[in-house]
């Protein structure tokens, strides 16, 4: 029986869609917010997520993105009330196998769902902020300069930092956050998050990366911003 993650906040809708997914035959594990669907999502092996946007704490499109960084390929059907093509967009870009606008009816939903699931496209997932872009899957990021694609040159560490800034960009990122998300090993200290980041700006740097740039957020930590 295959597991689907459900991501929506909206009782009546969300309560509908459970009914009708496991009347289909699917086990549907249901979360209401952001922050649970973050930890299910780690817990449960999915094999499809359909996902909200709009949320109580925070946007859906930060837990695709999350995934998608970490090299998850599970598929991603997105449901939003929003209507703007820009919206439809970067949700695609962001790895999103397929979008849905609300209202919608559930035969339609069913019908995107198993299309998906039964010959789901190729992610290949590449999140993109301006002008650079993270590929997961090959664990590379690329500098887009004059319509050529340039490899920035990183190791593990540096990739890892550079794709969590990428899949928050603009957002404020905390040491602590850096720290939670590389220390796997317990072998990086907080002391030690400023070298990290600071090799990672040389290595922009290195690349001829102008575009954008790591800013420091005194007392807190960091943010990817264009220049």
């Amino acid at each position: 029986m295959s597991t689907i993650l459900l991501v929506e906040d909206d009782p009546v809708l969300g309560r509908g869609l459970v009914v009708n997914l496991e009347a289909e035959g699917y086990q549907v594990h249901w979360s209401k917010d952001l922050a649970s669907a973050n930890d299910a999502r780690k817990k449960i092996q999915a094999s499809l997520i359909i996902l909200d946007l709009n949320l109580p704490d925070g946007n859906g499109l930060s837990l695709l993105k999350a995934a998608r960084a970490e090299g998850v390929t599970i598929p991603v059907v997105i449901l939003t009330a929003q209507t703007d093509e820009d919206s439809v967009v970067e949700g695609l870009q962001s790895g999103a196998n397929d979008y849905v606008r609300k209202p919608f009816g559930n035969k339609e939903l069913l019908a995107r769902v198993k299309i998906v699931m039964r010959d789901p496209k190729p992610t290949n997932p590449q999140i993109r902020y301006g002008d650079l872009a993270v590929l997961p899957e090959k664990r590379k990021v690329i500098y887009y300069v004059d319509g050529a694609e340039k490899d920035i040159d990183l190791n593990r560490r540096e990739f890892d930092i550079l794709a969590y800034f990428i899949a928050h960009a603009e957002a404020v990122v905390t040491r602590e956050a850096l720290l939670e998300m590389l220390d796997r090993d317990r072998e990086i200290y907080d002391r030690t998050i400023d070298s990290h980041v600071s090799h990672v700006r040389s290595r922009l740097k290195q690349g001829g990366v102008t575009s954008v740039q790591i800013s420091s957020v005194y007392g807190v930590g960091y943010r990817l911003e264009k220049t």
